[in-house]
Order: C-alpha cells, then sequence, then structure tokens
C-alpha cells in the first residue's frame, strides 16, 4: 500500500475516534443509521440466495441470450433485445419503464477470412476489429511483417512498407496490451503498412480470437485489421525468427454505416422521500457480434435489473428513487452513457450514487469507490452488513467507463468487485456464451448490488461529494 494510503487511513481512523464528522458529516450517527438497516440487508441477501429468487437472475440472462443471442450496436438484434427488456422489466412491477433515445455507430462485419500461404498454407483464426474497413473484394494478399511491440515497428519501419503488419503482444494486463488493439492499425499505417493482425488480448487461448473496437485517427491512412489468435501470433513470430518468408492473403466484407438510433433502457423504483434523487445502477445491454453477450455485459445489465427486483419483491421503498440504466453501445465507446450524460447533465446534483458492473459477475468480493473519505467510510460500514456473504472489500478507483461522466463531475461512484481472473478469457469471444455463468455466483452479486444501492438510496442524507 502506497504511503499516502496509509496516512490518509491512518487520519480517518483518528477522527473516527475522536467521534469527528468528516467534511461536515457525523460519520458515528450514520454508522449508527447503517447498523438499524442490517435486518433488510439480511432479508435481500436471504431472498437472493436461498429464498423464492434464487437462480432468478441467471434464469433471466439464459432465456434472454439463448433467445437474442450477441446484440452489437446498429442491429435490428439489439433493438428487438430491448424491446424485449422494456416488457420484462414491466412484467416485473418495476416503475417508470421506458427506453431513451441514444444515436449510435453501425458497423457491420460481413464475411472475412484470412490464410497463411507461405510457408505453408494455414487458414487462420480471426476476427475483425471494430470500425475496421474493408479490404477490395479480392483481398489483400502480402508478405508479413512480424514484431512484438510499437518500438520495434519503429525500429523496422523501413521494413514494413507493402506489408502485413502482425503484432506478436506479450500479455501483461487488459489495460496495458489492449493498446495494441486500439491504435495497431494507425501504428502500421503510418510506417506504410497495407493490414495489420493484432494478437488477441487474452491471457488464455484455446485458439479463440478475441475482437473489440479499434481506433483510427485523423489524417492517417485508414487500413484494415483484425485480431488472430495467440498461438497463430507466435507461431508466426518464431517463423521470423528463423528468417522465413511469411505470406497471408486477408478478405475482409467490412463496413462502416451511417449511426443509427437506439435506446438506453430504464427501469426504476420510486422514492418515497426524495424522488427526484436518485441512486443508479447499471451495466451495458450490448454486446460484440460473437459469443451470447453472456458475461460482457449479460451479467451486470441483468443484477443491475436484479438489483430493483429484489427490493420490488420484498416490497421495500428507500427514501431516494432506484434506478436501472442498462446502456447501449457500450463497445463501441459508451455512445448510449453520452448520451445518457446529455440528456441529465443539469440533474448532476440529483445523482447521489452511481453505480457499474462491466468486468464480470463471478465471486463478488466488494466495490471499488470513487468519492472522498466521507463517502469512502459510509461505504465501508454499509460493506459490512455483507459480512454474510464475505462481500465486504472497498477499494478506492472504480473501473466503470459508462459512468465516468458523472464521477468525473463530483458524483461518487462504484464498480462491482469480483474474482474475475477468468474473464479475458471469454472476452469479446466466441466463449462469451451462458456456460461461464454461474447462478449462485450471480445471486451473490445480485445481493451486493441491491443491498449497496438500497441502503445508500435510504439514508436521510445524500453521500457527500
Amino acid at each position: 500500500m502506497p504511503p499516502i494510503v496509509v496516512y490518509l487511513n491512518v487520519m480517518t481512523s483518528a477522527l473516527l475516534l475522536l467521534n469527528v464528522g468528516i467534511n461536515g458529516f457525523d460519520i458515528n450517527k450514520i454508522k449508527n443509521e447503517i447498523y438499524n438497516k442490517r435486518y433488510i440487508a439480511n432479508k435481500i441477501i436471504h431472498l437472493s440466495i436461498h429464498g423464492a429468487a434464487q437462480n432468478q437472475s441467471y434464469n433471466r440472462l439464459a432465456n434472454f441470450t439463448d433467445k437474442f443471442g450477441n446484440r452489437i450496436a446498429g442491429s435490428q438484434n439489439l433493438e428487438n433485445a430491448i424491446d424485449n427488456m422494456l416488457g420484462e422489466l414491466t412484467k416485473d412491477g418495476l416503475e417508470n419503464v421506458h427506453g431513451e433515445k441514444a444515436m449510435v455507430p453501425h458497423w457491420v462485419r460481413g464475411e472475412e477470412s484470412a490464410v497463411m500461404l507461405k510457408p505453408r498454407y494455414h487458414p487462420l483464426s480471426m476476427l475483425g476489429l471494430g470500425s475496421s474497413i474493408g479490404t477490395p473484394p479480392e483481398g489483400i494478399k502480402a508478405e508479413v511483417l512480424v514484431v512484438r511491440t510499437f518500438d520495434e515497428l519503429k525500429r523496422k519501419s523501413d521494413q514494413a512498407k507493402g506489408k502485413i503488419v502482425v503484432y506478436n503482444q506479450k500479455w501483461i494486463d487488459y489495460g496495458t496490451s489492449v493498446a495494441y488493439r486500439q491504435n495497431g492499425a494507425t501504428a502500421a499505417a503510418r510506417v506504410g503498412a497495407v493490414a495489420s493482425l493484432i494478437r488477441s488480448v487474452t491471457a488464455l487461448s484455446i485458439n479463440s480470437p478475441h475482437t473489440g473496437w479499434q481506433d483510427y485517427q485523423v489524417n492517417v491512412t485508414k487500413i484494415p485489421t483484425a485480431c488472430i489468435t495467440v498461438e497463430d501470433a507466435e507461431m508466426m513470430w518464431r517463423m521470423s525468427q528463423r528468417g522465413e518468408k511469411i505470406v497471408v492473403r486477408l478478405k475482409m466484407n467490412a463496413e462502416n454505416l451511417p449511426q443509427v438510433e437506439s435506446r438506453n433502457t430504464v427501469a426504476e423504483i420510486r422514492g418515497s422521500t426524495y424522488p427526484d434523487e436518485v441512486v443508479l445502477v447499471s451495466g451495458h445491454l450490448d454486446s460484440w457480434d460473437v459469443g451470447q453477450g453472456a458475461m460482457d455485459d449479460g451479467g451486470g445489465a441483468f443484477i443491475s435489473w436484479q438489483a430493483l427486483s429484489l427490493i420490488r419483491q420484498l416490497n421495500l421503498r428507500p427514501k431516494r428513487t432506484l434506478r436501472a440504466v442498462l446502456w447501449t453501445a457500450e463497445e463501441e465507446g459508451t455512445f448510449g452513457a453520452g448520451s445518457y450524460w446529455q440528456q441529465h447533465k443539469e440533474e448532476v446534483h440529483k445523482f447521489d450514487f452511481v453505480m457499474e458492473s462491466d468486468e464480470g459477475t463471478f465471486t463478488p468480493t466488494g466495490i471499488a469507490i470513487t468519492g472522498n473519505n466521507a463517502t469512502m467510510e459510509i461505504i465501508r460500514e454499509i460493506s459490512k452488513l455483507l459480512e454474510p456473504i464475505k462481500a465486504t472489500q472497498v477499494l478506492s478507483g472504480q473501473r466503470g467507463e459508462d459512468i465516468l461522466y458523472w464521477t468525473s463531475r463530483g458524483v461518487p461512484g462504484g464498480s462491482l468487485l469480483n474474482k474475475n481472473d477468468r474473464y479475458s478469457y471469454f472476452h469479446h469471444s466466441n466463449g462469451d456464451t451462458m456456460t461461464v455463468q454461474n447462478p449462485h455466483e450471480m445471486d451473490l452479486c445480485s445481493a451486493v448490488w441491491a443491498v449497496i444501492a438500497f441502503i445508500v438510496a435510504d439514508l436521510e442524507d445524500m453521500l457527500p461529494r
């Protein structure tokens, strides 16, 4: 732990021992208020894990993903899925169920293939990357230059012209390695390459390509780009190290069509005392056009629905409004969340707490928080109510992309912490199916989401900014 964090924790503890408030908040008073709600937390946990709602979020997600499969932004299938979700939320007895307009990208993959022709014939498992342009109808046939890093590409820039650049970057972590997927095509185009193939951003591969969005830059030639498997990237790296000539033929019919209208999906439990003040729970309903989008982010979307559903099934009504927002077009760059911000930014002072789950719904360990010291102390107290399911961890620094519009303006935010070491194995791949999901783990995540959201919404005061 960095020294400054230790110092802040010591100072916070000292303030509590002295019964001194933080930022004008009487922490001990709030602690007592939270403690008195422990019976409600226990009822939520029991209903989700042992009661009538056991396996409910999993079964709902299975029905949804089996019916609609993957749901890429811009597709009619996503809009059909949103229509279905609006109907299901209404049938579940939630309030103010509606969609809110958002304009989203419309990228279509089309038919695609990649084949290594030399030094031997070998079809490559591949997936085009989002926003990629297509190749000419006959495809692109070119020699390959394999590199490990952007720096190596710069050193070998005189060898890149007219070639297909293959990136065999090592897996470090998602945040580091994803730079090659996002920026690989632009870097290759700058040195004259005709296409780029990116080693899939994953810690484990079973010959599985992983797609994702990539970003072209202004005034740089756009070239086709796709992901290939870890196995094929490493094989071509070994071949290149032996001095063997590698030739690949890449065909992609990808198209970038005009933006189309989609919707964020919204449902509420209206607050009893301060209905204009909002605690928001969220996940994104769209997915990539592979697999079923069950893990990314069906799980996060459905535990957000389940959080409200558990409260409704217990006939509870918090002081503030609980609002679930299931975002659209997160995968292309948080387009749904951006539209929602534009439509509601004048209400920013009414948003008490914003929560997002988009890193898996495996066994939960707690919540990551963006907020000041007082907010952290309040959430720590609430998290103690999750001791029966061992999900009491509170860390600083939430990681939700869709709620950044709010947290960057001072609204406290939280993202689900869970044991998601296997997340990158299935992320953006054909392996993202219901088989990845576990009913009990989803029950636990739903309980965490519901307890934290309800208790925050039912406190007498909003969380401190």
